[in-house]
């Protein structure tokens, strides 16, 4: 199994722009140090998160690390313009030396949409179009093509070309059925993010993906799956849940405002610490069990932690990063190694 990490790139209160992103380079290159296979940095465009161009973040790292994959987490295609995303990815690619993945989906929150003029009311429409589009520019030099919401392309050739042969594109979901049913039709990697619950009840999700990619044709072997959510993780049990309870509490509950959710609860927090909630959050031993129990449930391939749900001090992400690579990675590595999932 890959183990990885992805950020948001949130600015604390006595932060600024600039240094939350400094910080964040420093945690990529240690994740690429302690031998992570995967960083991913998500697109915002907020006054509370500092990364509103994850490919710029990226090739900045790119020319910091040697062997780490590096992601968007995600990209809001939706919004976005399919040229565009792939010329950068490819030149992300050819600056990383081939670790560049595309990771799409259609947003979790939208302020993306009035930003560069699109309607929500096409929120759909426009994630299958732009994906559309971005698979013709990932098969061919020259695209042929046309659609509703962007101008045709005839003959047109798109360059760079990265150095993979084909550029990893996964689709990002967040508990929709049609959507997981689209990537496996299309036979793409999927991601699938669980920030709440019980992780037992996407299941089916996972199993209705791999039947989609097996009723369209796909090699049930190309049809990856990754999990991602939150965590943290430091030497003991209580100081993880020391040093990530009043971020977490904070940010999520200012999320939930906005949405029209109730309040986040220390009860809820705990319940989403035990072994069937969804925060991989404690001590490492915490933590491999944690992954392993989900992975008896998935079997993915991936599995990817948002250590800063809310600011945290760099010096806390920076030892939970070396946690993660040194204590937790190997131990889940060769355990799914040997495990037969059922």
């Amino acid at each position: 199994m890959e183990l990885g990490l992805f950020s948001f790139a949130e600015v604390p209160p006595d932060g600024t722009d600039t240094t939350r992103l400094r910080d964040l380079l420093e945690e990529i290159a240690l994740a690429d140090a302690v031998g992570l296979d995967v960083f991913g940095v998500g697109e915002h465009h907020r006054a509370d998160y500092a990364a509103s161009a994850p490919a710029m973040v990226l090739a900045a790292a790119a020319a910091r690390t040697e062997r780490i994959r590096l992601t968007s987490a995600v990209t809001v295609l939706s919004s976005d313009d399919p040229v565009r995303v792939f010329q950068d990815f490819a030149t992300l690619d050819l600056l990383s030396n081939g670790r560049a993945e595309v990771l799409v989906g259609r947003g979790s929150f939208i302020e993306s949409f009035p930003l560069f003029g699109y309607d929500l009311r096409d929120y759909d429409a426009l994630f299958a179009e732009k994906l559309d589009l971005l698979l013709a520019l990932r098969a061919s030099e020259r695209v042929t093509w046309s659609g509703r919401h962007r101008a045709a392309l005839k003959d047109q050739p798109v360059y760079p070309r990265p150095i993979q042969e084909a550029l990893p594109v996964w689709i990002a979901v967040g508990g929709t059925p049609a959507s997981v049913v689209r990537a496996g039709r299309l036979g793409l990697p999927l991601a699938l993010a669980i920030i709440g619950g019980q992780p037992h009840r996407f299941a089916p999700l996972i199993d209705l993906y791999r039947q989609a990619g097996a009723e369209a044709g796909h090699d049930p072997a190309t049809l990856k799956v990754a999990i991602s959510g939150h965590g943290f993780l430091a030497d003991t049990p209580e100081a993880a849940r020391d040093i990530a309870v009043d971020p977490f509490m904070a940010t999520m509950g200012r999320i939930g405002k906005e949405r029209g959710w109730p309040p986040p609860s220390r009860a809820q927090f705990d319940g989403e610490i035990a072994l069937d909630g969804a925060l991989v959050l404690g001590s490492p031993q915490e933590a491999i069990d944690k992954i392993l129990y989900q992975h008896e449930l998935f079997g993915h391939d991936r599995h990817l932690l948002q250590l800063t749900v809310g600011p945290i001090p760099h010096a806390d992400v920076l030892r939970a990063i070396e946690l993660f690579g040194t204590e937790v990675a190997p131990v889940v590595r060769r355990e799914v190694g040997t495990s037969v999932v059922g």
